[in-house]
């Protein structure tokens, strides 16, 4: 299954749903990207792809400065999983291919 391509995903925050945009190309193993929000977007990093789980981090601003780490799985035009920031409790995040 492809990683490849945008995704509209909303991840379960403490503080209520946050809608992101999740742009993402794999080389092989490799994955990179941007993720962005409320009009700010940051590259991808650590990135990988291995059949239908995808990981990758990104660092974010808002509203504190935290590495926030994904792992996913793909089942056609859906993407699910947890999201890890900080010190905070796993957090679900669900989304599709826009």
């Amino acid at each position: 299954m492809s990683a490849d391509g945008t995704w509209t995903i909303t991840v379960n925050t403490p503080m209520g749903a946050q809608a992101t945009t999740l742009s993402l190309s794999s080389d092989g193993s490799s994955l990179t990207g941007e993720q962005g929000a409320d009009g700010s977007t940051t590259a991808i990093y650590d990135g990988s792809v291995e059949g239908d789980e995808v990981r990758w981090k990104v660092d974010v601003t808002k509203p504190m400065a935290l590495t926030v780490s994904f792992r996913g799985k793909i089942d056609g035009d859906k993407i699910s999983g947890k999201a890890k920031a900080g010190m905070f409790p796993a957090m679900a995040f669900e989304g599709s291919r826009a």
